[in-house]
């Protein structure tokens, strides 16, 4: 057993956005995002199997799912549950400050 802490080496500066599973189980994956101004590069959807539950824990984005109107504004504290094959993207992170994500990908 080890103890560990979400917010830990997370780099000053970051080119790459950051995603590290921290869990992998049968039909369950729990990854950490770091984000820091990246976004989904234009033109690409994110199309998946699983569903998948993510919730911002610090910085914000902003989340287009297809199909809505408006672009989801995420903040620290805010989640949402994106269903198998609900394509979306990441229009935006935080550029300032390190967007940190919690993904939970199941079936």
């Amino acid at each position: 057993m080890k103890l560990n802490n979400i917010f830990s080496r997370v780099p000053s500066f970051m080119q790459d956005e950051i995603c590290e599973t921290l869990l992998k189980r049968e039909g369950f994956r729990l990854e950490r995002i770091v984000s820091a101004g990246q976004a989904t590069p234009s033109g690409k959807w994110y199309d998946q199997d699983m569903n998948e539950w993510v919730i911002v824990l610090s910085g914000s984005a902003g989340l287009f799912v297809e199909g809505e109107e408006e672009v989801f504004i995420l903040k620290a504290g805010d989640y949402i549950h994106i269903e198998p094959h609900q394509r979306h993207r990441v229009e935006w992170t935080d550029p300032e400050h390190k967007t940190v994500w919690l993904a939970l990908h199941f079936k």
